[in-house]
């Protein structure tokens, strides 16, 4: 893994369990957003929301899911917190706002 000039070696490494628990936390999140918005889905009325945007509100939990499930395998495989685009390290306050990042912010930039 190469070094920014933002961050010493070891940097996310030495946070690796603040961002999984914060990993974890929003993948719950997400997880029970979905079972609600599901279960509104069901119901008679929708639980007050429109179908269109039911189903606008779940894709985004579905979203969230898979993205923060993404971040975990990467914290496995190792890969978590270098830049899929240019290999360098995803720097540690970016990684705290955005614990799923795959990118970091100047090729983040460049992928949208």
């Amino acid at each position: 893994m190469a070094l920014s000039a933002q961050e010493p070696a070891g940097v996310v490494e030495e946070h690796t369990e603040l961002l999984r628990a914060m990993l974890e936390d929003q993948f719950a999140a997400h997880t029970r957003r979905l079972t609600e918005l599901t279960v509104y889905a069901r119901l008679p009325g929708h639980g007050g929301y429109e179908p269109q945007a039911l189903e606008t509100l779940a894709a985004a939990a579905r979203q969230g899911i898979a993205d923060t499930a993404q971040a975990l395998r990467r914290m496995t495989d190792g890969s978590y917190g270098v830049c899929e685009r240019c290999g360098e390290p995803i720097p540690l306050g970016r990684l705290k706002a955005l614990p799923h990042a795959r990118y970091c912010a100047p090729c983040q930039r460049h992928q949208t």
